[in-house]
Order: structure tokens, then sequence, then C-alpha cells
């Protein structure tokens, strides 16, 4: 991004997080609107998207059940079906996007139901670059840390975190060595609610995020995965439906950790925290998300501002994740963010929505 368009999308940003985080004022008899999720018609009432990839205010890209992946290019007006052929019985949990034309997209699963695709026109083809061959395997997230290095997890086999590389922008797989991966807890395993227990910032860290177990974990990997360090958080575990369930990291040291207990007769109390030190500590927030919360992303050109999503709201935070209050009540399962403004929201019922001001 040139400077001076950097500078503009800065301004802008600020203009719209300031009208976002205001109380709404009166005017000439009439309230003025903040900033606020306006739903675009993806045409597919009957699909769940967990998956999304923002790639600017004009694209982006969603994948859900029923093997389904859409993409628009004008921002969210049109959505253009790029479902890969022959795959309506699989699961697309996540999905990462390089531009309008690129993408990588995870199916989840026990043994060959997990799989990645990979496109290079925008969805008309798509090639099979991997298919777990252990039953014991179950993928649950995808990240890249730039267009050619890129990683997905596994919950557990044989005790530990399994994590699959690629370093040539997902064209190939392989499983790496488990040596540098601490042992998993009894119970623990990763959630693929919204593509966000496996995330990255910068070129080599990556973060895992954990939960079923006694304790919710945030696993760290300052070496594209090949070597782990686990620590605990605040967020209660403790049953299989409890955890970790999305991280969003703004640089390699600044991160928050959101999830709590998806069944929606559960309370969720204590459902953010928050890291200065890259994941080694986690603190509570002083004003958690009021529920489960699956999804959450930083907002551009802000060190302080970020939105968590789940089914019955979005949360806002302006104090870097010690507090949230609730801005929106729609239901959402994943959120992202461009630094253009471009942020995104996908979730049950073909539900895809764009922040507007």
């Amino acid at each position: 991004m040139r400077a001076g368009t950097r500078v503009a999308a800065g301004v802008a940003c600020a203009a719209a997080l300031a009208a976002l985080t205001a109380v709404p004022a009166q005017a000439h008899g009439s309230e003025q609107r903040a900033p606020h999720w306006e739903l675009k018609d993806s045409g597919t009432p009957d699909v769940r998207f967990r998956g999304l990839s923002a790639v600017s205010r004009t694209t982006a890209w969603v994948s859900g059940t029923q093997g389904t992946v859409l993409r628009t290019t004008d921002g969210g007006a049109g959505w253009r079906n790029v479902s890969p052929p022959g795959a309506s019985d699989l699961q697309f949990r996540d999905i990462e996007a390089f531009d309008a034309r690129r993408a990588v997209v995870l199916a989840i699963g026990e043994g060959e139901a997990s799989r990645v695709y990979r496109t290079e026109d925008g969805g008309a083809t798509w090639t099979e670059s991997f298919r777990n061959t252990d039953a014991r395997a179950f993928y649950d997230c995808l990240t890249f840390l730039d267009r050619r290095h890129g990683l997905a997890m596994s919950d557990p086999v044989d005790g530990k975190f399994r994590i699959l590389s690629t370093n040539d922008g997902g064209r190939s797989w392989k499983v790496l060595p488990n040596d540098g991966m601490p042992a998993a807890l009894e119970g623990e395993a990763g959630f693929a609610a919204s593509g966000q227990c496996l995330v990255s910032s910068g070129p080599k860290d990556v973060w895992l995020a954990t939960g079923g177990a006694a304790h919710a974990r945030v696993l760290h990997s300052a070496d594209r995965g090949l070597t782990w360090t686990a620590a605990d958080t605040p967020i209660p575990a403790g049953d299989p439906a409890k955890g970790v369930f999305a991280l969003a990291f703004r640089d390699r040291t600044h991160g928050l950790a959101v999830g709590g207990d998806y069944r929606a007769d559960q309370a969720s109390p204590q459902a953010g925290a928050v890291t200065g030190d890259g994941g080694r500590s986690w603190q509570p927030a002083a004003t958690p998300p009021p529920a489960y919360r699956s999804g959450v992303a930083w907002l551009p050109h802000s060190r302080t501002a970020a939105l968590a999503v789940g089914p019955t709201g979005t949360d806002l935070t302006t104090d870097g994740g010690r507090t949230w209050r609730t801005v929106d009540t729609g239901s959402y399962d994943t959120v992202d963010c461009t630094p253009d403004l471009g942020c995104w929201a996908a979730g049950e019922k073909g539900r895809v929505a764009r922040l507007e001001s």
C-alpha cells in the first residue's frame, strides 16, 4: 500500500472508530447511525459459514457446510459460488486468500474428510493438495505467515498436536516432526469454529488455541511450527465444549483470546483474555464478552480496538481487550478485517456482513 493510501485509510478508520465507540447522537430529529454490520445477501440460506478471508473492502471469500465456497469482488453486492466440484459432503471450516484469485481452503473431519484445496483462478478450478490418510487425525484450522509459508493443525495424534506445513503456497504439504511439541493434556483439542484456532503474525510466529482439557491453553511457536511452548489461559475449560475458540494478534506480542462454552444453554464467564508478552502469560478481561464468542479480530490501524463475534452478538473493545461491550445482537461465527477497513463477518443461515459507516 502506498504511503498516501495508507494515511487516508488510517484517517478513515480513525473516524469510523470514533463513531463506533460514541453514543449515537440526535441530528435534525433522527438518529445518526454508528458503523454497523450490513448484511450482504449470499444467496445461500442453508449454509453456515465458519471460514472467512477478507482481502479488502471489495473482495472476500467465505467457506462452510455442503462444501461451499463463495467469493465477492464488489463489496458483497454479488457472490459467485466457486465451490470445488464433488465436495458437497465436506465442511470447509477455514479459508485463507492471498487476493481475488488465489486461495487455500481446509475441510475438517476425521480421516480423509480433512483435506486442503487450492485455487489460482478465483475458484474456477481447484487442486486437492492434501488429503489426510491417518484416521486418528482431525484437522481444525489453517494459517499463512506469508504467500509461501503456511501451517495447519490437527487435534492430538500420539499425545501431541499435529502440524502440517507448506512452503510453496499450499501446493504441497508435509507433517512436521513432533519433537518440539509439548504433550497434550487429557481431552485437549482445538475448535474448528471460526478458522481462528491457529493464527500467525509476521514471518515466524504462530499461536494455537485449545480447550476440552482441565486448562484452556495457547501454544506458541516462534519458528514456523517446529518448536512450541504452552501457557494456561483464564478462560474456563474442563469440558469438551469449553475453552479458547479464537485468537487474534496485532503483532508478535499483543494478542486476544475469546471462547467460552458453545452450548446455547450454558453460561460463559471469563470468555476473554489478553496477552502483552506474545502469549507467555494471559490475563482475564476485566469486563469480558457476556457470552460465548467464536471469532475475534483487531480493527485495522488501531492498537486498542477489536471486535469479537458469536451466535448471540458482536462485542467491541477499545482498550486492548480489557473491557468489552455488545454493539450488535446478530449471529456471526467469524470475523476478519483488512487494512482498508474491510471488516467482514460470517455465520449461520448464509449470513455475511460488512462493517459500514
